[in-house]
């Protein structure tokens, strides 16, 4: 059991002296429907605690438009959206000259800040401008510059503006401090370091930040981290990537390395792997691979050049010489058909050549057609027409004579094929069988100059082997030297954060207290910072962790930056826009303990040193659920009752 301590902490606050009011806070919202128009809403806002109350008439406490309150308070301060797209595409088109205006007061100054929700694209921030004048009357657009830059000079200043937004400028630092100071709804409280949800299309640059960049910005809001450190930090960061860099050559380098020995291994034979390591084992697989190459080369001369150059000729010999024989058997090939035809032509003529003889010598007498005979018709001189039974034989003979020629003509083509046909088979064998002894030799001669060049390609590869050692002896001294310069880093780190711990020991002070506040006496709350990040913590009989105490522990520690901010400890000021913090599980006690402790704070001098502005659906404390605290009563129904008195 937990002894109980002796002296119970209190929360003590201690303003610089003059102080009167917040450096920072929001004095007055307005929204208008179009120029000149009565406004919709007129909120006016004070030091201290603001409430923002959606009664749960309709038993989900929701479309009352807290929830874009809170968004436009941001949007006044200087975030680039209002609302998620969809919901900004509804308002423009419900309200295409609608515009939200705030009173923004900086280190005692008024600034008039005008913005649009609708079609319009001009923005104002006008130091000492006023807000009825700004939204009727036609002046040039000044943006917000001017006030963002003042808040961020006075407030952030120069020192902590370059640690935070390093080479981004546009007021990166003052949008990342206003995310903090204004967590979306959507983040739930969750974890002390979630500020914007990518839901809520906010365009703030938080939204890039990983959990150690937004802890070193925190750092930097709380005093707690300085350029030595942060740059410390970046070397570390540089550090850490070539580490990774350098472990990744190397774990490809053993890859690699290990493969390619294998291969040798295999190739050259080697039987004895266990000795195949560093300069000795390069030496053994350099002298296989010297002594395969030796062969091969040995191998190649002893091939005779001359043997294949006389290959080749012989070949192409033969093939020419088959060549011109199958050109002569084609070219008797043709012609004995030719001959064959011709003799069949004229043979087929003989019976008619014989018949015309015949009737020649034996001619009858048209008129009778008695035999006529040939001495008296010549002597008779009565018929001029006499068949010629010389020239019938001389024609008979002519071509008798061209059948025996044709016929010597096809005994000669059948005799040449008679001869040539055994030659051409011969061609061909020896045609066959020397171009089978040129692709022999020709094969075996590309063999042995495949297996010479893999022989080379073994040796090339043992020297590339070497240079891998050689590379990864670098790569492992590249990496040794990173992680000596990560350690001293890290120890350099160590005694920066030992010296920085006095800011998160300030906040410590604040923190134990809120939680004891919140909790009970017997609660202790924790803050912790270590190189895994930022802790928090409730011990109440163990460490406590659920979600309403999650959210109760980044709502406490909002509030204990709020009390750094009061005391001038912190670079931001001491403003809170708290959306619905209560979860569904946190006790009514605990959160009404929240408005409480607010109050408290606001009697920590003459006046109010900061602005806490919280929405809710449940319903506050009865002393606080009236003015001066209770800034604005919204409903979901009707519709007149909600922000924008209308169904979007």
């Amino acid at each position: 059991m937990r002894q109980p301590e002796l002296f119970q902490p209190t929360l003590m606050v201690a303003p610089p002296a003059g102080a009167r009011e917040p450096r920072l806070w929001i004095r007055r919202v307005v929204i208008w429907e179009r120029p000149g128009d009565t406004p919709l809403q007129d909120i006016a806002l004070r030091p201290g605690l603001n409430i923002v109350w959606t009664p749960d008439d309709s038993g989900i406490g929701h479309g009352g438009g807290k929830t874009l309150l809170c968004r436009l308070l941001r949007y006044c301060l200087g975030e680039d959206q209002f609302a998620p797209d969809e919901q900004r595409d509804s308002i423009g088109t419900a309200l295409p000259e609608a515009w939200v205006g705030a009173e923004i007061v900086l280190d005692g100054k008024s600034w008039a800040v005008l913005r649009p929700l609708g079609i319009r694209r001009k923005h104002y921030a006008v130091q000492d401008g006023k807000l009825e004048e700004l939204i009727v009357g036609d002046v040039p657009a000044t943006g917000l510059d001017g006030l963002l830059n003042a808040v961020e000079d006075a407030i952030l200043t120069p020192g902590v503006k370059r640690l935070v937004a390093g080479e981004n400028p546009n007021h990166r630092a003052w949008q990342i401090a206003l995310a903090w100071l204004s967590r979306d709804q959507e983040c739930r409280f969750d974890h002390v370091l979630d500020w914007r949800s990518s839901f809520s299309d906010s365009e703030s640059p938080a939204r890039g930040l990983n959990r150690t960049e937004k802890l070193e910005t925190l750092r930097a809001f709380l005093n707690a981290i300085d350029p030595a450190e942060q740059a410390l930090r970046l070397q570390l960061a540089q550090l850490n990537e070539q580490k990774q860099r350098h472990e990744q050559e190397l774990g490809h380098r053993n890859w690699e390395i290990r493969k390619l020995r294998q291969q040798l291994l295999d190739a050259l034979g080697v039987t004895n792997p266990e000795l195949i390591e560093g300069e000795m084992g390069i030496a053994i697989l350099r002298g296989a691979a010297l002594k395969r190459l030796s062969d091969m080369t040995a191998a190649t001369e002893r091939e005779s050049a001359a043997d294949f150059d006389a290959a080749r000729v012989a070949n192409e010999l033969a093939q020419a010489r088959l060549a011109e024989v199958a050109a002569e058997v084609g070219k008797l090939e043709a012609l004995r058909p030719v001959h064959e035809q011709s003799v069949a032509f004229i043979e087929r003529e003989f019976p008619g050549l014989a018949y015309a003889i015949q009737e020649a010598e034996n001619y009858p007498c048209p008129i009778c057609n008695v035999p006529v005979s040939r001495v008296l018709a010549t002597q008779c001189g009565l018929s001029d027409k006499i068949p010629d039974a010389e020239a019938c034989r001389e024609r008979f003979a002519a071509r008798k004579k061209s059948v025996e020629d044709e016929k010597e003509n096809l005994r000669q083509v059948k005799a040449g094929l008679e001869r040539l046909n055994p030659e051409l088979a011969l061609a061909k064998q020896d045609a066959e069988r020397k171009e089978q002894h040129y692709r022999r030799l020709d094969q075996l001669r590309a063999q042995r100059h495949k297996d010479w060049y893999a022989a080379q390609r073994l040796l090339d590869d043992v020297e590339r082997l070497a240079g891998l050692l050689g590379q990864r002896q670098t790569a492992e001294d590249q990496l040794h030297r990173t992680l000596s310069d990560l350690e001293q880093r890290s120890e350099g780190i160590g005694r920066l954060l030992h010296q920085n711990a006095a800011a998160f020991s300030r906040l410590q002070d604040k923190f134990d207290p809120i939680v004891r506040r919140l909790v009970g006496v017997e609660a202790r709350g924790e803050v912790e910072l270590t190189g895994k990040g930022l802790g928090l913590r409730v011990q109440m009989g163990g460490d406590r962790s659920t979600s309403a105490i999650d959210s109760l522990k980044v709502v406490a520690f909002d509030l204990a930056a709020l009390c750094l901010s009061m005391e001038g400890l912190t670079k931001v000021p001491a403003l809170l826009i708290h959306d619905s913090p209560r979860e569904a599980d946190l006790g009514l006690s605990l959160y009404h303990g929240l408005f409480h402790l607010a109050h408290e704070l606001e009697s920590a001098s003459t006046s109010p040193l900061f602005q806490y502005i919280v929405t809710t659906t449940t319903e506050p404390p009865k002393n606080y659920a009236q003015k001066p605290w209770l800034a604005l009563t919204l409903r979901g129904l009707p519709a007149s009752e909600r922000l924008l008195r209308r169904d979007l």
